[in-house]
């Protein structure tokens, strides 16, 4: 199957659904972009602090797309989450051909609510930021407004739109 990138603000479900869309094959992996990230241990940027916050969020990008070719040419189907920009959609493009892009939409009352029930890194303001930054998708393969959807129908729907993008 294509490689499959999730993107949307926070509390979108994008890692929820990438590890499920992952599991339900006999051999995948799943990449979180914020993990690869936050391999930069000393010297970070954040997307939303300037130039070299846009440039690491590149880096980033290019680190999944290695990683998920890698996965690839082992036979494994790939999932993966990110907060894909109108910068790093062209590296995605370039650097994992053939990947599947679908942005998550959501309102911020019902991100807000589904982070309320888990453990939340930033800050209320970055929390905010993002979901903004998000609101404006690049031209992905598909957007799903995932706001009115339980976890289940979310990934059902998400399995049938990456399963038809094969097609």
């Amino acid at each position: 199957m294509r490689p499959l990138i999730l993107s949307g603000g926070p509390a979108v479900g994008k890692t929820t659904c990438g590890r499920a869309l992952a599991v339900s094959h006999e051999r995948a992996a799943y990449i979180d972009g914020d993990d690869i990230r936050q391999l930069v241990v000393a010297g970070d940027a954040t997307l939303w602090s300037g130039s070299e916050g846009r440039a690491q969020h590149a880096l980033a990008t290019r680190n999944v797309a290695a990683l998920a070719r890698n996965l690839l040419a082992a036979g494994f189907a790939v999932t993966a989450s990110d907060v894909v920009t109108q910068e790093t959609l062209p590296v995605y493009r370039a650097e994992l051909p053939g990947c599947f892009v679908v942005h998550l939409v959501i309102s911020l009352d019902a991100a807000r609510a589904r982070a309320a029930t888990r453990t939340v890194y930033i800050t209320d303001e970055e929390f905010e930021l993002l979901h903004r930054i998000a609101a404006s998708p690049p031209a992905v393969d598909l957007v799903v407004d995932v706001t009115d959807m339980s976890e289940e129908e979310q990934v059902d729907s998400l399995l049938r739109a990456w399963v038809n993008a094969d097609v």
